[in-house]
């Protein structure tokens, strides 16, 4: 009886670290990329001390998903010299329509404030990635 229940705590224990493990990999994630909405838009591309870089998506955009773990990779490569930013489209409308975003993704990059390159498609790691680094 005591063996079963070990065997029981085990396997939730196992569970368990694997889930948190899980959520911790998700949160490392999350700390390279800005979620962008109406809130915090504008004092984030305008207080930045280095460029800002918006990742303009959707989630029904195929090249928008291509791109996601692209964009993931750069932000985590790049932390802390430029600003990844992710604004989904369907949820923030009025701002895609404000800096001219028709098709997507697009990929604006953002200093002081002000619009200093735009990237439109699924460029590819290499293409976005030698955009970048012009603005660093």
């Amino acid at each position: 009886m005591f063996n079963d229940f070990d065997h029981e705590l085990d396997r939730l224990k196992a569970k368990k670290l694997s889930e948190l493990t899980s959520i911790k990999k998700e949160v490392a994630k999350m700390t390279h990329e800005v979620v962008l909405n109406g809130t915090n838009f504008d004092s984030t591309i305008t207080s930045a001390k280095v460029p800002v870089i918006v990742d303009f998506w959707a989630t029904w955009c195929g090249p928008c998903m291509y791109m996601g773990p692209v964009f993931e990779q750069l932000a985590e490569k790049y932390a802390g010299k430029i600003i990844f930013g992710k604004l989904n489209v369907d949820e923030n409308s009025d701002i895609a329509t404000k800096f001219g975003v028709y098709g997507i993704p697009t990929f604006i990059i953002y200093k002081e404030g002000k619009e200093s390159g735009r990237i439109v498609g699924a460029v590819g790691a290499q293409g976005l990635e030698s955009e970048i680094k012009k603005y660093l």
